[in-house]
């Protein structure tokens, strides 16, 4: 028997610990866990609703949404805000049902106070350190910054047919015109049809960056056969966070367990970002597999 004072600890990941020391210098130095962030009589929840407001105002359920803070929370947040008159919350004159935030003057003022205390403090992060340093500190922040929102992006399976599926699908066929010789036309050639990618027969991929669609991919079964990646879309905005080889990488999954043990795809030449992303991914090129008029190149691989 062990002793009474032994304890059975989890090996250390060494990855996991060097996101928790980076969290815990964030935090401190940034004086998020004060409750008088940047010397105002707030915390930092409080005074990032304040900014995310914003000149324009904002629905309340989209403040939610973009700082994922759950009702109950913000609606505390929203509540002290207004008890210290610098926001008012008030239907919406569109629809009643919506909740808005606006900035009060007083709010407004707030708002440029915390500015220029944001201003002062990424100041005193960036003036004792040489140059060199600053310019490797503000590098490391964007690409930090970068791959912290790659994380963010969840994927879902969604009906073909549901109105962000719709959304992406819409700038996909715009964006495939726009940047071909010909006009995409996604009802002829080699189709996916809702009923086509709609469980059993495939499935549809969206990626969302907080409640927004961002990207999507889908995959159509042929039983006995490869089955088919296709719509492959990712948002001008989203692009740089390595999601496309994250779709490609799930539709492959997908197509696993649905007991096939290749996948093939298609694409037009104009697309060479995404014909450099499917080679690296060790798609092959084969010859023509169907009759879709507006490809240029046909590929194919085998899935372990």
């Amino acid at each position: 028997m062990a002793p009474a004072s032994a304890t059975v600890t989890a090996e250390a990941d060494p990855e996991v610990e060097q996101v928790r020391r980076f969290n815990r210098a964030v935090t401190q130095r940034v004086g998020a866990l004060s409750d008088h962030y940047l010397a105002r009589s707030r915390p930092l929840s409080a005074c990032r609703v304040l900014w995310e407001i914003g000149d324009e105002g904002a629905e309340v359920r989209a403040l939610r949404a973009r700082l994922d803070m759950d009702s109950g929370q913000l609606s505390r947040v929203l509540r002290t805000l207004e008890a210290d008159a610098l926001i008012e919350v008030a239907p919406s004159p569109a629809d009643a049902r919506i909740r808005v935030a606006r900035l009060t003057p007083a709010g407004i003022a707030e708002r440029g106070v915390l500015d220029e205390r944001s201003d002062e403090l990424a100041r005193s992060i960036l003036s004792p350190l040489h140059p060199a340093q600053r310019e490797q500190l503000v590098a490391a922040m964007r690409s930090v910054e970068r791959l912290i929102t790659a994380s963010l992006v969840q994927t879902r399976i969604v009906d073909p047919e549901h109105p962000d599926a719709k959304r992406c699908l819409r700038a996909y066929v715009a964006e495939l015109s726009r940047r071909a010789d010909t006009p995409f036309d996604p009802h002829t050639g080699s189709t996916a049809e809702p009923h086509e990618v709609r469980p059993p027969a495939g499935a549809f991929l969206v990626a969302y960056l907080g409640e927004e669609p961002i990207g999507c991919g889908a995959v159509k079964h042929r039983p006995g056969s490869p089955s088919d990646v296709k719509r492959m879309w990712v948002a001008e905005s989203a692009r740089g966070l390595g999601l496309g080889r994250r779709l490609l990488r799930e539709l492959e999954q997908l197509v696993r367990e649905s007991g096939a043990d290749a996948v093939r795809l298609e694409t037009n030449e104009a697309l060479i970002e995404a014909i450099t992303m499917y080679r690296s991914a060790g798609y092959v090129e084969v010859p023509p597999f169907n009759d879709e008029s507006f490809a240029d190149h046909w590929f194919a691989k085998a899935l372990s």
